[in-house]
């Protein structure tokens, strides 16, 4: 990794991102970032890659690799007569990179800390039935049918899984393993005319298992601003994951599961799919196990994200203009981005019981200080300049499970000094930023 620390071997990298620099011309400093993967770049750039430029970015993807790195980020900043201090943030495990921001990433707080929607269960539905398309002797008739010389799980392998699940799995789900249990090491080809008859890749009965919502998260920066939202007419809650959903199956990448936590308008055991692209919710696929095996399947959309008003409100450009029209006892998400008028006040949504994030760009903030006044905050992303004002009056909410310091037209150098200040508050290990200084001459 010893190439990786010589500004020589990002020299050319530097240059390609400085081409269309203006800030020098006018005699102010240039700021850039990016970052270096194994696999892939993030360099803010317009144009073709030069070839020089292109094989030092692969060389370094050669070095992290030789050297057990998954990735580097870095930020430089060049002053009018060429003098260059360039930055190095190696990985941290209290760090969740920005994928395709330059900003430094997500500072989590906590391990294993997630954002409240994966961390959701299903809401009781009482009154909650079978539907009527249950027919547990055509299930079995038809799979016999279809399976004549399958080999079905004994009772008391059905009570082991249910036992392992902690559910008592539906009538429908017991009777497809009473026919065959499916097992792909010693009976391949009958697991293959399984999968047939059942009209997925159909699981062993040791291998089913519950939907864990906590394996769904897409990562802080997305997660922490979605919302979860459960309509009245919803067949399938939109929760990211259930006790109640017993993944038996796959069509290659998504799951189908049994669901026995329906949503208010579905049926207890109708069966789901779970989209390995979505993070949230689940698509209704049929009414019951019996109508998936006939193939009577429905054709629906995937179930609603909270994604907007009240849980989710956007004030800015673009979106609401006052925080008071944000302001609802079910916010969740505050989300405050360009905005060229006066800087906001927080004080209408102060006390609100559910906000959990707050994102604001920087200088948008009237009263940074505000922020201290919001008792249940689990992620909060502010300017440089507003985490300073927070820190130096030790006013940062101790209810924080992630934070992250937005860079814009502001020092990108000391951001990692600000991260560690932050991390230590938590007790967490610091981030390692290796400084280089260099020269890459006047601008031309």
């Amino acid at each position: 990794m010893s190439s990786v620390s010589e500004f020589a071997t990002w020299e050319p990298v530097l240059r390609l991102m400085l081409a269309d620099d203006t800030d020098r011309r006018s005699a102010r400093s240039a700021r850039v970032a990016g970052r270096i993967s194994r696999h892939g770049w993030s360099l803010a750039h317009r144009g073709a890659m030069s070839s020089t430029a292109r094989i030092a970015v692969e060389n370094i993807q050669t070095a992290l690799a030789r050297g057990g790195v998954q990735e580097i980020a870095f930020r430089a900043e060049v002053q009018p007569d060429g003098s260059t201090t360039l930055g190095l943030v190696w990985p941290s495990p209290v760090v969740e990179p920005a994928v395709g921001y330059p900003d430094l990433g997500v500072l989590v707080l906590a391990d294993g800390a997630l954002p409240e929607p994966w961390l959701r269960r299903p809401d009781p539905v009482p009154g909650a039935a079978p539907a009527p398309s249950v027919d547990l002797e055509l299930l079995e008739r038809t799979l016999r049918e279809r399976l004549p010389d399958a080999v079905g799980a004994t009772e008391e392998q059905i009570a082991a899984a249910e036992a392992r699940l902690g559910v008592t799995l539906s009538d429908e789900l017991k009777v497809v393993y009473r026919v065959t249990r499916v097992d792909w090491v010693d009976d391949f080809e009958g697991a293959i005319s399984a999968n047939n008859a059942v009209g997925c890749e159909i699981s062993g009965l040791e291998h089913l298992n519950a939907v864990d919502g906590a394996v769904r998260h897409p990562g802080w920066y997305l997660g922490a601003t979605e919302a979860l939202r459960t309509p009245p007419d919803a067949a399938v809650q939109g929760v990211a994951g259930s006790p109640g959903w017993i993944g038996f199956g796959s069509n290659g990448g998504d799951e189908f599961a049994v669901d026995l936590t329906p949503g208010p308008a579905g049926h207890v055991g109708q069966v789901i799919l779970v989209d390995h692209e979505q993070s949230l919710g689940a698509e209704l696929v049929a009414d019951s196990l019996t109508d998936f095996v006939l193939g009577r399947v429905r054709e629906e959309g995937h179930t609603h994200h909270g994604d907007g008003l009240p849980a989710v409100a956007k004030v800015g450009t673009g979106g609401l203009e006052t925080i008071e029209a944000a302001a609802d006892p079910a916010l969740e998400v505050l989300s405050i981005g360009a905005w060229a008028g006066t800087p906001f006040s927080l004080a209408p949504v102060a006390g609100l019981p559910r906000l959990r994030t707050l994102t604001a760009l920087p200088g948008t903030l009237a009263d940074p200080l505000e922020v201290a006044g919001f008792t249940g905050l689990e992620f909060l992303e502010l300017g440089a300049r507003e985490w300073r004002v927070l820190l130096d009056a030790g006013a940062v909410p101790r209810t924080l499970k992630a934070a992250a310091i937005k860079v814009r037209d502001q020092d990108h150098l000391p951001v990692v000094d600000l991260a560690n200040e932050i991390l230590a508050l938590w007790d967490r290990p610091r981030i390692i930023q290796t400084l280089l200084e260099g020269d890459l001459g006047p601008a031309a």
